[in-house]
């Protein structure tokens, strides 16, 4: 009771204390926080909100995973914004350019964006384990090159074409696209979602019922401790690296062969950002992502009803600031108030501390 307390009171005081903190600043301003946070509950059924959510929801899923792995080793990889940026040109050049059956050419972009995610998080991966250079500084870095490398390759005389006022890779084919599921007006719901379900199922078994999962823990844990066991740590520092940026070059996935089949500068940004914030929220568990992620696509999507109420839409953006503010800080507190208690039991069944009652 007291372990499954420690995981779910953190996050639980993070949200309270996030919306008490945005309800302090809209009576400030003079708007009145019941109409906004009303609002936003109500935008839920109004049009494809609520598909959009769930669309959201599966997006930020996969990129928290991408994080979470490299939380697991320790690693922070803040290059989950630009590995996804590159898989997604990369993947969409490649999936405009062939022609092949339809699921196999579906196929094809999928790998093909794992491996490009990959291959831009390995230039960091092997720094760090052959220089020793951090990985935060590294990531961010190539963050930078990844946007001037996407606008480069979606140029006129590289792989990009003109459509009207908007430059962009080529469309892909029927063959290449992933079905949707259709709700009528309510919108479509991506068919990517059930595999970022699969990403899931699968990082849970990785993490849990697999050795690799194992080492992966123990050198996140203590490098120097797994070492004396037997575990390569640069070893699992680099297949760490490699496994986040393949799952975040699927981040974008979603977008290209639901709805988008092409890239455009116009392409959605800062979801690698989210990611992290959303991987955090969720402790690295794929349960407590979900959440995470259901919770940041609920802010995004029904923030859009402020604007009704007369209320500015960065409060939103407040409110998921605060949230990972407050939940480093809940986990913190939560994890001293657990270790003092068992402190205290473990006195009084020593008869150190008086008091037993």
């Amino acid at each position: 009771m007291g372990h499954l307390r420690g995981k779910l009171l953190p996050p639980a005081l993070a949200i309270v204390f996030s919306m008490l903190l945005c309800g302090v600043a809209l009576v400030i301003s003079g708007a009145n926080p019941l109409s906004a946070f009303g609002a936003m509950l109500t935008q839920v059924g109004k049009g494809t909100t609520l598909v959009d959510i769930v669309n959201s929801t599966g997006i930020y899923y996969i990129a928290a995973l991408a994080v979470a792995i490299g939380f697991q080793m320790n690693l922070f990889n803040i290059g989950v914004e630009g590995q996804y940026r590159v898989a997604a040109v990369v993947a969409a050049v490649v999936g405009g350019s062939i022609v092949l059956p339809t699921g196999i050419h579906t196929l094809v972009i999928i790998i093909v964006a794992a491996l490009a995610g990959a291959a831009w998080a390995a230039i960091p991966a092997i720094l760090k384990v052959t220089r020793g250079v951090n990985e935060v500084i590294s990531t961010i870095m190539m963050n930078g090159l990844a946007i001037g490398l996407s606008a480069y390759l979606i140029r006129r005389d590289v792989f990009g074409e003109l459509r009207g006022n908007n430059i962009r890779t080529p469309e892909i084919p029927e063959s290449g696209r992933m079905f949707g599921i259709t709700f009528g007006g309510a919108g479509t719901m991506f068919g990517f979602l059930f595999v970022a379900i699969a990403l899931g199922v699968g990082y849970w078994i990785m993490m849990n019922r697999t050795r690799f999962g194992f080492e992966l823990r123990a050198s996140g844990e203590s490098s120097t401790a797994a070492s004396a066991g037997g575990v390569n740590a640069k070893k699992m520092v680099l297949v760490s690296m490699l496994l986040s940026g393949a799952i975040a070059g699927l981040i974008s996935l979603p977008e290209l062969l639901g709805r988008d089949h092409t890239f455009s500068l116009n392409f959605t940004a800062g979801i690698g950002f989210s990611g992290i914030a959303i991987a955090l929220l969720g402790r690295n568990h794929p349960g407590g992502i979900a959440f995470g992620a259901l919770l940041w696509a609920f802010l995004d999507k029904s923030g859009l009803a402020l604007d009704n109420v007369g209320v500015p839409r960065e409060i939103v953006t407040i409110m998921q600031g605060s949230i990972v503010l407050s939940v480093v800080v809940a986990y913190e507190v939560v994890r001293r108030f657990e270790l003092a208690s068992e402190q205290r039991r473990v006195g009084r069944e020593l008869g150190t501390v008086g008091g037993a009652a």
